[in-house]
């Protein structure tokens, strides 16, 4: 399956932001991409600390989704994105990412698990977190498991993603700058990539907020496509068949002794 990260800074003006997306969905799909992964919060960007952003969370039957199924069936072309949805408390919704199929049909919602409480700042004032479960949809033959942002540094949820099925991570985010951060995410992707030997395909927004460094790593943690700092998409092929043969010649998941292996 061939798959495009895209790379851009959301603001909250949410018309803006759903016009940004429709054009940078459109030059994606020149590259002829199955799946088009937009960033975490890509519907709205994140309230200043203090802030919230309960008027601008929106139901899965919303504007914004209804501007990806449109985009999606349109194109040809799966989409993998993140927004607010509106929850149970009207102050503080879901950071949720959608995957939406090639023929417009919601495939899948990931409610975020893992809520940003660290290096001062705390997006469980803002947001509320879902529930403890891994999701996992399939695109194209191929199971993706879906990660927000701050659940990179929780290695028990890759493994419990791979456990339910996943052959990839799909990781959205709006990855904070600061220092060593783009260090902590460069080397979280790879570490996650390695030790699950699964694809990672990681994109994020950029700006003077969010660090950028969107990419695709495959299962050896290798860096086979990225961006840098600007707008932009990186594109690559995820192929079946070195996922199986790095399994096959790494079978770490199988070696496991504190759970039983898939087998």
């Amino acid at each position: 399956m061939k798959i495009a990260v895209v790379q851009t800074a959301s603001t909250q003006d949410k018309a803006a932001n759903r016009d940004l997306v429709t054009r940078l969905v459109a030059d994606a799909v020149r590259s002829g991409p199955e799946l088009v992964v937009l960033p975490e919060a890509i519907m709205a960007d994140f309230a200043t600390e203090g802030g919230s952003v309960g008027e601008l969370a929106e139901p899965l039957d919303g504007e914004f989704v209804g501007t990806l199924r449109k985009l999606a069936a349109e194109h040809g072309v799966a989409i993998v994105a993140g927004m607010f949805e509106r929850s149970c408390d009207e102050v503080r919704p879901y950071n949720t990412l959608l995957t939406v199929g090639s023929d417009g049909d919601l495939l899948g919602a990931y409610r975020k698990i893992h809520l940003y409480d660290a290096f001062g700042y705390r997006e469980s004032d803002q947001l509320t977190s879902g529930d403890v479960a891994p999701v996992v949809v399939e695109v194209a033959g191929l199971k993706l498991g879906l990660m927000t942002c701050y659940d990179l540094r929780f290695p028990e949820l890759s493994r419990a993603l791979v456990d339910a099925g996943a052959e990839a991570f799909v990781v959205p985010a709006a990855w904070v700058r600061g220092p060593l951060k783009e260090y902590h995410w460069t080397t979280l992707l790879t570490a996650r990539a390695i030790e699950n030997t699964c694809y990672v395909a990681a994109a994020a927004q950029n700006g003077k907020k969010y660090c950028g460094l969107s990419q695709i790593i495959d299962p050896q943690g290798i860096a086979v496509a990225a961006v840098g700092e600007a707008d932009g998409f990186a594109v690559a092929e995820l192929s079946t068949e070195r996922l199986a043969e790095t399994r096959r010649r790494n079978p770490s998941l199988l070696n496991r002794r504190f759970t039983v292996a898939p087998r």
